[in-house]
């Protein structure tokens, strides 16, 4: 890493998450010189791991190695020294029965595998629909598949593509990292040069050089890739100069759903058990999905999305905190509440950095992506989660651009 911020360099990195330090870890050894522009004081974006109390890490932001069989985090992880966890996520057959028995989570689940049949072949057609109009029309569970959808996409299903819905590659293979996928990716971009504390303000490509106004002030780059949430394009805190009206609107298709996590510290954890999920069967989108003593530890924690999550972040720190107490007193009873103490929470709208935490098309946009990943005149690239045709909205879907958008760099030399 460096504080350092060059005058001019061949190739400049705007973010440093995921999807950056992917671009500079594959450009090391290509002969340019790199600099990787990053607004916050640590790398990592929206991977960033905490210890929310001695022995309890926290991952305020991605924290599952989804399709992990593909994910080359997993190979990462290994070869840097890092614990996976390997056993399956509690989101089906690891449930607390006492509050969610098996034959209701047979019902649910049977409801919602036939919503994403209907979904899968209602893709088929070439008109792009709202993902609600696969629900079955008074299914008593479809709140609480949309419920999910505010998990996976961060929205409600109505406003959701359903092409980018269909077109997302899950292939259930879920592991977990122990010690925070923050933890990893900061590990991972560790060898990195980067400029921390220079958040990007103007690019400037009206030239022979692409000039990058920056708070740490200007310098000048022959080519740039940027890997900044769609939000910050979207209402235009980076701006370019001449203007590129597609990658605005582009990203205006792909904004950032609202997702949140709590962890609380669990007294008497022994009484309970360990690695499974909590939830109740309860017909509501406004629900929480929690994860008992995950990874053995003395916690709980909890997952929010959609419209629910944004509001419990405008009620204020520490609301999300306190409604998630309730409702696990509703779902274990009374008792429990002396044995919880809260913790930590994200809040990844109020992040000036992200607003929001992962990239969901409009209906009728889902060509979006392909439109915000091409690049603009062999000088401007263009990675990040949004722009991953199938594993958009995870981290090693982030990498993956990150090292496409370098190998676009490398191949547009003469």
């Amino acid at each position: 890493m460096t504080t350092q911020l060059p005058s001019d360099v061949d190739v400049a990195i705007i973010g440093a998450g995921a999807a950056g330090l992917g671009a500079a870890r594959t450009l090391e050894g290509s002969g340019l010189s790199v600099i990787v522009l990053e607004a916050r004081d640590r790398i990592g974006g929206r991977a960033h791991t905490i210890m929310a109390a001695p022995g309890i890490p926290f991952d305020l932001g991605c924290e599952w190695l989804h399709s992990a069989d593909k994910n080359d985090f997993v190979g990462i992880a290994r070869q840097l020294g890092f614990a996976v966890d390997t056993k399956r996520p509690p989101w089906r057959e690891q449930t607390y029965d006492a509050v969610f028995t098996k034959a209701q989570r047979a019902e649910f689940f049977a409801a919602m595998d036939e919503f994403y049949d209907r979904a899968e072949q209602a893709a088929e057609n070439d008109d792009d629909a709202p993902a609600a109009t696969c629900l079955e029309p008074g299914n008593p569970w479809n709140p609480m598949i949309d419920a999910v959808s505010t998990y996976i996409n961060g929205f409600e299903l109505k406003d959701v593509s359903l092409h980018d819905m269909d077109a997302y590659e899950d292939t259930e293979v879920n592991w977990r990292l122990p010690d925070g996928y923050g933890t990893l990716i900061a590990a991972y971009g560790a060898p990195c040069p980067v400029a921390l504390n220079a958040e990007v303000t103007v690019i400037d490509h009206s030239g022979a050089r692409v000039k990058i106004e920056t708070s740490r002030g200007t310098l000048t780059a022959a080519q740039v890739i940027v890997c900044v949430p769609t939000n910050l394009l979207a209402r235009q805190d980076i701006r370019f100069h001449p203007p590129l009206p597609a990658k605005v609107d582009a990203a205006d298709g792909l904004p950032l759903g609202a997702d949140n996590k709590v962890m609380l510290a669990l007294d008497d954890a022994e009484k309970w058990p360990a690695d499974v999920g909590l939830r109740g069967a309860t017909i509501s989108t406004d629900i929480g999905s929690f994860h008992l003593r995950p990874s053995g530890r003395p916690c709980i924690a909890g997952f929010y999305g959609g419209t629910f999550a944004r509001e419990m972040e405008t009620a204020g720190e520490g609301a999300l905190l306190a409604h998630s107490i309730d409702e696990i007193v509703q779902l274990l009873g009374s008792d429990i509440r002396r044995t919880l103490t809260p913790l930590a929470e994200s809040r990844w709208c109020h992040d000036r950095f992200a607003q929001g935490a992962y990239s969901a098309a409009k209906p009728g946009h889902a060509e979006s992506r392909a439109v915000l990943a091409a690049p603009v005149d062999g000088r401007l690239f263009f990675a990040g989660e949004a722009t991953s045709p199938n594993f958009f909205s995870t981290a090693h879907g982030a990498r993956d651009s990150g090292v496409r958008a370098a190998q676009e760099v490398m191949a547009s030399k003469p």
